[in-house]
């Protein structure tokens, strides 16, 4: 599947990229909301995807078994609304009023529509927005099972609600695709069992958010701090907590082009845009990340950052 690249006032947001998917895997894209927006606008164009919007709503007026009679006769499906209602775990909210149900159920509600879809591909926007766990866990299941016939995948700008469902997920950015290497809590104590004592070479930062275990490549990190003596990696506008010390990480990251700035940072020299003096005594570093990031540079590290940077 090629996406087009796409500029802004000469500087480019999204370049051309070919998008693989396949049947059996919920793929997942992690990106900002303008990135988001340019992709779903693409996708629209296309007669063989059908659109999740969020927060697309519903017909508040029907009950949840007139709107799934509804889909059905619209969709040609012919699975028995009793049936949809088991399987959707609708069945207490039969004759219920969309309009008097909770918000999660009306969000969920409306993210039904995807198993009617007739299209070979599913693109959702933020499904899993404002879903209370019970229904999170319930459109997981669906889409597990939607899986098997159809192509997903799911555009968010959160990566929490990507590593709901998703078997594999990219993080866009105006390089590219970029796919983040995640395993479970679970994995990840295994695989370091069967490594044994085995020397290697790290090339890649451990990193938590929720049960999972996310690796990174030293290149996608713009910087890291220490939050009451923990490290918090950030990675495009993300933070992801460390196990490691931040001594630790500068000793893994010293010859990718990392440089500690601060007794409490340590900054990618290769996202590094201005060097900014506020008095004789303080500087910061601005960075080229999307977002106005600025880490500061301590006095006595500016000798030392010049000469790295031949300034």
């Amino acid at each position: 599947m090629n996406i087009r690249e796409m500029s802004l006032n000469g500087q480019k947001i999204i370049p051309s990229l070919e998008l693989n998917m396949e049947k059996g895997k919920v793929l997942g894209i992690q990106t900002n909301v303008q990135r988001k927006k340019i992709l779903l606008a693409q996708f629209a164009e296309r007669g063989d995807a059908y659109l999740s919007f969020a927060e697309q709503g519903e017909y508040t007026r029907l009950t949840v078994e007139e709107l799934l009679r509804f889909m059905k006769s619209l969709s040609g499906h012919d699975t028995p609304v009793r049936s949809m209602l088991q399987l959707f775990q609708l069945g207490e909210y039969q004759k219920v009023r969309i309009a008097d149900l909770p918000a999660s159920k009306k969000i969920y509600l409306s993210l039904l529509r995807v198993y009617y879809a007739q299209q070979p591909i599913i693109v959702l926007e933020e499904p899993y927005f404002q879903l209370e766990e019970p229904d999170q866990l319930a459109f997981k299941r669906l889409l597990e099972e939607l899986s098997e016939e159809k192509q997903i995948l799911i555009l968010t700008a959160n990566l929490e609600d990507a590593l709901i469902s998703c078997d594999a997920i990219y993080r866009l950015d105006e390089a590219g695709l970029h796919l983040l290497d995640i395993t479970d809590a679970e994995d990840e104590a295994e695989n370091a069992h069967e490594t044994g004592e085995a020397e290697f070479k790290i090339q890649k930062i451990p990193t938590k958010k929720n049960d999972k275990t996310i690796l990174f490549n030293p290149p996608e990190i713009d910087y890291i701090e220490s939050i009451n003596s923990s490290a918090v990696v950030h990675v495009a506008g993300e933070t992801y907590t460390c196990a490691l010390t931040l001594a630790e990480l500068e000793d893994k990251l010293q010859h990718y082009g990392f440089f500690r700035c601060h007794r409490s940072y340590i900054v990618n020299l290769q996202k590094v845009r201005e060097l900014i003096t506020w008095t004789k005594n303080s500087y910061s570093l601005r960075l080229t990340t999307g977002k106005d990031s600025v880490v500061p540079l301590s006095r006595t590290k500016l000798a030392e950052l010049k000469e790295l940077l031949n300034i």
